[in-house]
């Protein structure tokens, strides 16, 4: 009977619409990620905001996790979509993409404790748009995951 493992994986869709979304334009995935709230992801990604990041950017970043030894924190200890520990990003603004060849570049700023840029890039796969890199290039030690995750790419 195919019938009821079509019907668990249907509602396992249902029960994680972040992951089964398709964001048609970098403003919606945008707006969606900022409004997601992390603690209720599956802990199945290294991310909790990997149903919006790439294939790529999963990829770095789950290799920052097998080679972190047990008890240690990796190269990311931080929440690099508010860029810090703790807080929630309020005033969001999102710019408008410039879009070139699959791939988009925005800013976004908003306010957690003090005025905040990110910069995005943007790339389009599996039929939508996800996150392939955050850059904060203000302040005393700008940082973009990227580079925090070593990735040669």
């Amino acid at each position: 009977m195919r019938l009821p493992a079509l019907a668990l994986a249907l509602s396992a869709l249902i029960a994680s619409p972040a992951l089964a979304e398709t964001f048609k334009t970098p403003k919606a995935l945008l707006q969606a990620l900022y409004s997601f709230d992390p603690e209720s992801a599956d802990d199945d990604g290294p991310s909790p905001y990997s149903a919006f990041f790439s294939d790529h950017l999963n990829k770095i970043l789950q290799a920052d996790l097998d080679n972190t030894a047990e008890g240690d924190v990796g190269a990311i200890d931080f929440d690099p979509v508010i860029a810090g520990q703790d807080g929630e990003a309020s005033d969001l603004r999102i710019g408008q993409p410039i879009l070139l060849n699959g791939r988009a570049e925005l800013e976004v700023q908003f306010r957690n404790g003090k005025n905040v840029t990110l910069y995005y890039t943007l790339v389009k796969e599996h039929g939508g748009w996800k996150v392939e890199d955050i850059a904060n290039q203000q302040g005393e030690a700008p940082w973009s995951l990227s580079a925090l995750l070593g990735d040669e790419e």
